[in-house]
Parts: C-alpha cells; structure tokens; sequence
C-alpha cells in the first residue's frame, strides 16, 4: 500500500493514497475551514455585551443564552446531519496535518481573553442584579466550551498538549477533568460503577450530585494512586491535578485582588455553570447505556453503540466533532478530525444544546429517550441490557412490562 503526501493547499488539501488494489484514492475535508468556527465560539459569550453597549438594553445581555439554547437547535434542525467519514486510509494523513492541531492549540488563550475581558467589563459596568446575573451565566457557559477544549488536548500523548489542558480546565477551576476523564471514565463508561454515565430513570439533577463530587474524588484517587506507585506524595509537584489548580488560584485570585470582592458571584456562577456545562454532556452522552458483564467479571470493551452520537453538522463544528461521540469511546485516540460515523448507533434527536434543554425539564427527558433507549437493536425493549437506576426499577420495570406485555 503506497501513501502519497497532501497536496500543497493549505485551504483545502487534498490527501491521496493507493489502496491495496492500486486504485487511487483521495479526500478533501469539506469542513476544513468550518473547524474554526470552534476558535471563535468563546466570542460568542461577548455578543451580549456588544449589544448592550450599542443599544443600552440590559435584556439583550440574555442574547447568548436564547443564541445557545434556542438558535442552535433550530440551526441542526434545519441545516440536518452530515454521515461524511474520510477513507480510512487517509486517516493517517489527515491526523498528521498540523492545522487542526493547532486550531486546538489556538482557541486556549482564546478563553483567557474572553474570560478576562469580560470580567473586566462587568467590574466596570453600573448594572442591575439580572444584567450581572446574565454575564455570570454566559461566561460559565463559555468556560464549559473550555472543558471540552481540555478534553480534546487532554487525549493526545505529547506533553504541550495536556500542558494546555491543563491551562484550558483552570478557566472553570477544573483541573481534575482530564485525569477522571481519561483514566476513569473511559474505563468504565456505561458500567453502573461509572459516576459519569447516567442511568435510565435518572433526572439529570440527580445525577449532578452524584456525577460532581463523584468525578472530582475519583480523580483525585486515581493522582494519588499513580504518585505513590512512584512513591511520591499526592501532594508532590508532579501532581497534574495541583498544577491546573494552581493557575487557577493565580487566576481567579488574580481578578478577585485586582477588580474587587464584588467579582466574587460572578466567580462562583462561572464555576458552577461552567462545570454544569460539563455534566449537561456527560448525561447526554451515555444516557441507560450499558456494557455486557463477561463470565470473568470484566465488562466488554466499550463499542459504537454505547455512546449517544449526533451528526447534527453546526453543533459538532463549534465542539470539536464531541458529538460524534460514539467513535470516540470506541476509538479514544482517534483525532476530532476523523471521528467517523456508524450504521445502527444510538442517536440523538437534536445536537447538544438542544438535548440539554431537553434534559432539564426531566418529564419530557423521559419522553423522548426512554422508548428510544428500548427500542435500539441490542436492546429491543431487554430491561437486562439497560443501565436503569437502581431506585427506578421497580417503577420503570412495572411501566415497560405492562406496555410489553
């Protein structure tokens, strides 16, 4: 099998190869340039400050979050789903080209400029409780933006890239995210243990006070673990942990001393929003999925269709291809560039912001996903095959028995 380079065209390259048949095979990524619009979304947190400032209407400071929660979901609607996935034997050149690597790299400051500048506007704006209210909310939303940068940063092997996970998670004050991530919920997603998979019948309220705590302790056992079989202390200096802790202290203290203590809610909103962001995607993204228990008490390797996927084309450009989720699991090394798609995998109604919404009002949650949870070909209605919550059992087998039988 002989490989050729990408052609030179830096704008739209086309990558090439022979198969194993000689045939020549080739590939331009269409969303090349589409990828970026994940560098700039943080701005769109700003766009309510820049239509307050133009017109003195302290609503428009709401602007972002109708533009999140709203506009984005119509936008997937109507703009649809893309199913494109390139050769597989161009994966290797398209993963090797530099440009995505650094769209990634590019948007981490980008969050310390929007973070900052906001932050600085608000300490400086004369504004009613709601409009500090709207700035608090919008900048934590941008922070989870910044989680999902980490996450993408925090899987690849060099050392500059989980350096700027680690800057990217002290934005939130999340520096634990990538070790859990990484070391704990890839190993066991869509299991019962796993406190960041979400089980059917359980609201997503819930599930934050289980998934929070739970992510940030088991990350924090997993550093411990890995320092002492260095035999060093968890609170050695190689703790990965202390290190994005350590920037956001700087940070954070940083506005706190240089703006004022009034900034102090709008730290604590940004946070907070920022890590319900966060925990918004995770009970999406593995809602009553479930890993068969092999006879060795280990539970099969993740697959496709243990994850939601969405294709829904304007949500997956501005997330870093997060929503094609079910490749990811399967696949954690792969590159957001070449996350693929599959036949027959469970699928999302509408991209991420839509199902967040979604998921927040728990009645209509369970409305939409429970029957479509059963429905999917390897569960076909097979409770056994369900990841439920425990204190929903009874209810959920009463419920889905009947309506079997």
């Amino acid at each position: 099998m002989a490989c050729e380079d990408a052609t030179v065209n830096w704008l739209n390259p086309t990558y090439s190869a022979k198969d194993e048949q000689g045939e020549a095979v080739s590939y331009r990524d269409g969303k090349r340039l589409a990828w970026a619009w994940s560098v700039i979304n943080p701005f769109f947190a700003w766009i309510g400050i820049g239509l307050y400032t133009l017109t003195d209407h302290v609503w428009l400071l709401w602007f972002p979050i109708v533009q999140g929660y709203v506009l984005f979901p119509l936008l997937d609607m109507l703009i649809g789903e893309d199913t494109n996935n390139p050769p597989e034997i161009l994966v290797p050149q398209l993963e090797a080209d530099r440009y995505y690597r650094w769209l990634t790299y590019l948007v981490v400051p980008m969050h310390y400029v929007v973070f900052i500048g906001a932050a600085v506007w608000l300490a400086r704006a004369d504004l009613p409780w709601h409009g500090y209210l709207a700035v608090s909310i919008t900048l934590g939303l941008a922070a989870g933006l910044g989680i999902n940068t980490g996450h993408e940063l925090g899987h690849k092997p060099r050392k500059l890239d989980r350096w700027l996970a680690k800057f990217v998670l002290a934005v939130p004050f999340y520096g634990h995210f990538w070790i859990e991530h990484n070391r704990g919920h890839h190993r066991q997603v869509s299991t019962p243990e796993d406190v960041a998979s979400s089980r059917m019948g359980e609201n997503i309220y819930r599930f934050a006070l289980r998934e929070i705590p739970g992510a940030c302790k088991r990350a924090w056992l997993l550093e411990k673990g890995r320092l002492e079989r260095r035999g060093k202390s968890v609170w050695s200096r190689d703790n990965d942990i202390l290190h994005s802790y350590a920037i956001s202290i700087v940070l954070q203290g940083g506005i706190l001393i240089g703006l004022g203590w009034q900034m102090l809610p709008f730290l604590v909103i940004h946070n907070v929003l920022a890590w319900w962001q966060l925990t918004s995607a995770n009970y999406i993204e593995h809602y009553g999925l479930l890993r068969e228990k092999l006879p060795n008490g280990k539970y099969e390797p993740c697959a496709p269709y243990h994850s939601w996927n969405s294709n829904h084309k304007l949500t997956n450009q501005i997330l870093f291809h997060l929503q094609r989720h079910s490749d990811h699991h399967a696949n954690m090394s792969r590159a957001y560039q070449s996350l693929r798609d599959f036949p027959d995998l469970p699928r999302l109604p509408n991209g991420y912001y839509g199902m967040f919404l979604v998921a927040y009002v728990p009645p209509l949650w369970f409305s939409v996903m429970d029957k479509r949870l059963l429905a999917l070909k390897h569960i076909q209605g097979d409770l056994s095959k369900v990841n439920v919550d425990p204190e929903k059992r009874a209810a959920i087998e009463l419920k889905y028995g009947a309506e079997r039988g």
